[in-house]
């Protein structure tokens, strides 16, 4: 069998996307058909379109939504790599990047002269979005020069808006109730966190009172992941994301290393000062260091530095003003938290670009068949 999709990248993640209507609307089967797709029970998915990696293994199915005042749905799938399985708990905002062009360029919202806003709502967690997409003249575009932290490749320029993302289905930005508190991990000495969510659910961890920096390479970062692994673990059911017995899956909450300014060299090799951000950020993806920044962590973090005493105000010297730039392995992301009340944002705006890369017919092997085997 052969499915219709759509191959985009949005900031630094590349996703295959796809309309509704042509894929299963049972979430089981749609699963199956994304393993096999991706080539997921292989931990290189040579034998499929995913790319091996959390930022290039992913997947989204798009749809008019028949909610007022929201123009498309997507379904967001996190596939894994080697797992054969799927995670369905968490929102990606470089993919939500990729659906805004892809439903204007797809006409499933007209173009409406240089700017054309399209508001999407993702099903996993209710979040809505908004994204300003690059429409110059009136007509879509395929290429651009707006380019991003983690790759010079230019893309179409889109604003990326989270709209009220403070406090998700629990509805509370501080689920412990608590702007920041120490969280023992073993028998080792307790480490300074913050538990927050906003954009999705996250652990930020005070580099310092863990004897790290927060401005970790990647290669570092590694060598930390099952300390992180098993801290996010320990902080899953105090954020209340699981029910006795359960065991945690791998998408959420997200975990990562918090710290001061320092200088340091992005990925691409390009100099970074001190003076030119405000707090050093390392977050993990599904268990692998991130190469840049998920724009979920971004919103949390963001968010985190307009709580008096949270991790992210004590480095920057107390609550920050509308712009948060966070110094990430690629290079600086800059945030804005506008509409500010009680201390929630409820707009966060991060500056991205997509492309099309790719129409393509994706061939599936077919439950019982040698390659499904």
């Amino acid at each position: 069998m052969h499915i219709p999709a759509t191959l985009v990248r949005g900031g630094t993640s590349k996703c295959w996307l796809f309309n509704q209507v042509e894929v299963p609307a049972d979430r089981g089967d749609l699963e199956r058909l994304l393993v096999a797709a991706y080539g997921a029970t292989d931990p290189v998915e040579l034998d499929g379109v995913g790319g091996a990696t959390p930022t290039t293994s992913k997947a989204a199915v798009v749809s008019a939504s028949p909610q007022p005042g929201i123009d498309v749905d997507y379904l967001f799938a996190q596939v894994g790599i080697g797992t054969g399985s799927v995670e369905w708990t968490s929102n990606c905002g470089n993919c939500a990047t990729g659906v805004a062009l892809y439903a204007v360029s797809k006409g499933m919202v007209p173009v409406t002269g240089d700017r054309t806003r399209v508001v999407m709502r993702n099903t996993n967690t209710g979040a809505v979005l908004e994204g300003i997409v690059d429409t110059t003249g009136g007509v879509v575009h395929h290429f651009g020069r707006q380019t991003v932290p983690g790759t010079r490749a230019g893309g179409v320029a889109v604003g990326l808006t989270f709209r009220d993302p403070a406090g998700g289905p629990s509805g509370l930005l501080l689920p412990t109730g608590q702007a920041a508190q120490d969280l023992r991990v073993g028998a080792a000495e307790p480490v300074r966190v913050s538990m927050v969510t906003a954009g999705a659910p996250v652990v930020l961890v005070d580099a310092a009172s863990a004897g790290r920096t927060g401005a970790e390479s990647l290669e570092r970062m590694s060598a930390d992941v099952p300390w992180l692994r098993t801290l996010r673990h320990t902080a899953a059911p105090l954020m209340g994301l699981l029910h006795p017995g359960e065991e945690p899956g791998d998408a959420v909450p997200k975990v990562g290393l918090v710290g001061p300014p320092v200088p340091y060299t992005t990925t691409l090799g390009e100099p970074i000062g001190a003076e030119d951000y405000d707090v050093s950020v390392r977050m993990l993806s599904m268990n692998a260091p991130h190469p840049a920044i998920g724009l979920t962590s971004a919103v949390a973090v963001a968010a985190a530095g307009l709580l008096q005493g949270s991790v992210v105000s004590r480095i920057t010297g107390g609550p920050t003003d509308e712009w948060l730039r966070l110094g990430t392995p690629a290079g600086v992301v800059a945030v804005r938290c506008t509409d500010v009340r009680d201390g929630l944002p409820h707009r966060v705006t991060v500056q991205r670009a997509a492309r099309l890369l790719a129409d393509a017919r994706i061939y599936v092997p077919e439950a019982g068949s040698p390659q499904a085997a």
